[in-house]
């Protein structure tokens, strides 16, 4: 069983011992810290906070629990039931709420469940407020309600409809080019809550050709729900045989979005972002981009192309958010296919996503893969150096940051390395002792020498 605490939530597999696994006393414990420390932050002991899930199987139950607990603190629960978390954050904002969580492991498998813990901004807390919530819940004594003061609780499923009328609001976002097009697209949901909103959103943009694979809200995802190649076998197979014009794929709580181009091909993650920039770059004159340091050097060419400038955060949403706010960016994300556009909201959104791809696809006039190949190629590798438990990994860093000092660094998030050909980014993980190893070059013989450069420096120097 495994239960990780992060200044961005808890997370952990379902079952088990309290504090091993993600128990009913663990999601009462978070639950009741996080309401604890929301009530402190907006000086009031009565708050509202809005609740949604994705559609894995224990949510239901872990819904419960965090509804009830949240009653026994006096919280006003505002439920949008099966839901995604771009709509989530919307709604936040949109009942004037102090604060959300939103139940979902994301891509993680089905054994999984987790609280991701929103502002009133409907913005995932800080790490500062994260690190609050923690101390809370390790150091403070809750004080629930009286019988009294009991918090209310009302469901609202009307929220999927605003969030898509909301992007079909976008000026940027062209129903009747879409339409013209006449577009076949496959469509994986991995049976969660995409099966519900993904549909709707493709009638309301006017394509009427949709070949629906795994879009029943069960929970019983049929493969990792990771919208990464490997766990699209299907979907390609399925763009090909039916002759579809590109296919997509969401995770569970549809903030990440993979295309796949009509010959079965991967569009690449990468792209995602990428591409969905080129087209708000071009359309508003240029402006600036934002990813983390991990995303591919594509995104940073097309916002040059178009006069901006690139700027890399931290991996991590909250840090992409921060830094687009800071350098007034018009549109970012993360390379692993989560757009952020500001003018909906500041949360990676899967549904937005499409709605400005497919309007950029539609008025290019080109294929899924002609598009594609319009973009510089880069090859991405992600590999790990498992290292012991007694290693000091900061010592590593430290290392091979003065090796390499001659190149161009950014330290902000473990040692990034740009070469002139390609770059290599060392992330140490706060759970297990390894050094993440993310590389990227023109070709995937580069990238990998690349990083085997640095991970034959690292072991080298832990010895």
């Amino acid at each position: 069983m495994t239960l990780i605490k992060s200044i961005s939530g808890i997370r952990g597999t379902i079952g088990g011992k309290s504090g091993d696994g993600l128990t009913p006393q663990d999601i009462v414990k978070f639950t009741s810290s996080f309401c604890t420390f929301v009530k402190r932050k907006v000086g009031k002991d009565r708050i509202t906070v809005v609740i949604g899930r994705d559609a894995r199987t224990s949510g239901e139950m872990v819904r419960n629990i965090c509804v009830g607990t949240l009653q026994a603190l006096g919280a006003e629960v505002i439920d949008l039931g099966l839901s995604t978390t771009p709509t989530v954050e919307m709604a936040v904002t949109a009942e004037n709420a102090d604060a959300g969580i939103i139940l979902t492991a994301s891509h993680n498998p089905k054994e999984w469940n987790a609280l991701k813990l929103l502002n009133h901004k409907g913005e995932f807390i800080s790490a500062a407020e994260g690190a609050e919530v923690l101390m809370i819940s390790e150091n403070v004594e809750i004080n629930y309600s009286g019988v009294q003061n009991i918090g209310g609780y009302s469901q609202n499923d009307e929220y999927g409809a605003y969030h898509i009328q909301k992007i079909l609001d976008l000026k940027w976002v062209d129903v009747d080019a879409i339409k013209k097009a006449n577009f076949k697209i496959a469509i994986d949901c991995v049976n969660s809550s995409g099966g519900l909103y993904i549909p709707r959103l493709l009638e309301a943009l006017g394509v009427d050709q949709v070949v629906e694979l795994y879009t029943e809200p069960t929970g019983e995802f049929p493969h990792n729900p990771e919208p990464l190649a490997e766990n699209l076998e299907n979907l390609s197979r399925t763009v090909t045989d039916e002759k579809c014009d590109l296919g997509l794929a969401v995770d569970p709580d549809v903030d990440r979005l993979a295309f796949v181009s009509e010959d079965g091909s991967m569009f690449g993650e990468e792209y995602t972002l990428v591409a969905v920039a080129d087209y708000i770059l071009g359309e508003a004159g240029g402006g600036n981009t934002v990813s983390n340091l991990s995303s591919s050097r594509a995104l940073r060419d097309v916002t040059q192309k178009h006069g901006g400038k690139y700027s890399a955060s931290a991996v991590g949403e909250v840090n992409v958010v921060e830094l687009m706010k800071e350098t007034d960016a018009t549109i970012g994300g993360e390379g692993n296919g989560g757009i952020i556009f500001p003018e909906l909201h500041y949360g990676r959104d899967a549904l937005v996503g499409i709605a400005l791809f497919l309007t950029h696809l539609a008025k290019s006039g080109k294929s899924c893969k002609e598009l594609r190949e319009t973009y510089p190629h880069y090859e991405m590798l992600k590999q790990k150096v498992q290292l012991t438990p007694e290693t000091d990994v900061d010592k590593i860093l430290n290392q091979v940051e003065e090796k390499f000092v001659n190149e161009e660094l950014n330290t902000t998030d473990g040692v990034k390395i740009d070469f002139e050909d390609g770059w290599v980014h060392l992330r140490k993980s706060n759970t297990e002792p390894i050094i993440r190893v993310y590389s990227e070059a023109n070709t995937t013989e580069r990238a990998s020498e690349l990083a085997e450069m640095l991970m034959k420096e690292i072991r080298q120097i832990a010895g």
